[in-house]
């Protein structure tokens, strides 16, 4: 962590503290549709105002929570005019094919993020990276992160946002240029479970059940192309929360192809309440740790029944998912990924097996921090409770763990 990361936090610690809590108040979403110049579509300006709502209602906002928020909500509707402007002004982006993009499920941390970052070495292979969310723009061939303004300008965000959240880093290693996840992408129409890890929004969580996911998902293809700008592509996209987006996924890509990493899910459900609360803490004021606990059990009860039953769809035939153990991944990660090159039928070459193991030899953990497992009890999580809850899950795909 930086000195100006470390300086930054403390003073944002100290203002908080000061600083009247009716300063940078949580905006109206017309306030922040001016300030961005964007004229959003009628279902992004819904989510955007259940969003607001919900954040004003159930969360206590820090003083870096309120400021940030303005920064962060008119990044997205500024950064969403323009994939809309680009494709008004060359309808061909419209007209260019996602083709059977390969989309990788599992429950949080069960490995995805590694194979995520693994696949993107393979030059054949496209993902969206952490700086083209910032500053959308394709990413062209022959592409050196190093010389790029724009991936120099977010390693420093990442940096200072490191300071404000420690610990982050080491639970979710990432720079400008890693693979970023598909749900900052649907973020920027409102319509996105990402702002549930950040924020204590249970209200804006059930309107969003009930809205669907298919108008996130239209957009999450516009950005694709401008992404893709006219090239072919073959993408390799990655969100836990896609286990909650699957309906809308395969009407937008009807030939979307899936890799699903399973993992014993109490093994790992600690990590993802302290992951949660890391999140949080630069956002908010009070952090309950026991919600936390019971939010992460029901929601991942709820994604491990998910895949069960995805598992049984028609519309998906065996050909176009392929299961796998994290324990088999994490074993031997280049002959895992060589089988699922091999199911999907697609070449793995020698420049890319190269460049994968250049990875893994550079960071065999894929960059991971070691710690000592996080306790259930402090989220107060009962092992019975979760052994009943994913008993189908276990049984169905975690036997040989």
């Amino acid at each position: 962590m930086s000195a100006l990361a470390t300086c930054l936090s403390r003073s944002f610690n100290w203002a908080d503290k000061v600083i009247p809590d009716g300063a940078f108040a949580v905006p109206s979403a017309q306030t922040l549709i001016r300030t961005a110049g964007a004229s959003p579509t009628a279902d992004s300006v819904a989510g955007l105002e259940a969003l607001l709502a919900s954040i004003q209602a159930e969360s206590e906002l820090s003083l870096f929570g309120r400021v940030s928020l303005r920064w962060d909500f008119a990044r997205l509707l500024r950064n969403a005019q323009t994939i809309e402007d680009a494709h008004r002004a060359n309808p061909a982006l419209g007209a260019t094919p996602v083709k059977a993009p390969l989309f990788i499920l599992g429950l949080p941390r069960s490995g995805t993020s590694f194979l995520h970052a693994l696949m993107a070495e393979d030059p054949d292979n496209q993902v969206p990276r952490n700086w083209q969310m910032i500053y959308p723009a394709p990413r062209p061939a022959g592409f050196n992160p190093a010389g790029d303004k724009r991936v120099v300008s977010v390693d420093k965000q990442l940096d200072l946002f490191n300071g404000l959240a420690p610990g982050f880093r080491d639970m979710h290693p990432i720079h400008a240029d890693s693979p970023q996840e598909c749900s900052e992408i649907t973020s920027h129409v409102f319509q996105s479970l990402r702002f549930d890890s950040t924020h204590r929004v249970p209200g804006y969580f059930d309107w969003l059940e009930t809205h669907g996911h298919r108008d996130a998902f239209v957009f999450h293809k516009k950005f694709l192309q401008f992404l893709q700008n006219g090239s072919a592509a073959r993408w390799v996209l990655k969100c836990p929360d896609h286990t909650f987006t699957l309906d809308a996924i395969l009407d937008v890509y009807p030939d979307a192809r899936f890799v699903i990493l399973h993992r014993d899910p109490i093994a790992v459900l600690g990590s993802v309440a302290h992951l949660t609360q890391v999140l949080r803490k630069p956002f908010l004021r009070n952090i309950d740790a026991g919600e936390i606990g019971a939010q992460v059990a029901a929601r991942w009860t709820q994604g491990a029944n998910l895949l069960l039953e995805f598992d049984q769809r028609a519309d998906v035939p065996a050909a176009r998912k392929l299961h796998m153990q994290y324990e088999e991944f994490t074993a031997d990660p280049l002959t895992a990924i060589a089988r699922i090159y091999a199911h999907f039928d697609e070449p793995f070459t020698a420049t890319a097996r190269a460049a994968m193991d250049g990875k893994i030899k550079a960071k065999p953990r894929g960059g991971y921090g070691r710690h000592a497992p996080y306790r259930l009890e402090t989220f107060k999580l009962s092992v019975p409770a979760l052994q009943t809850a994913f008993l189908p899950y276990v049984q169905t795909y975690c036997q040989a763990a």
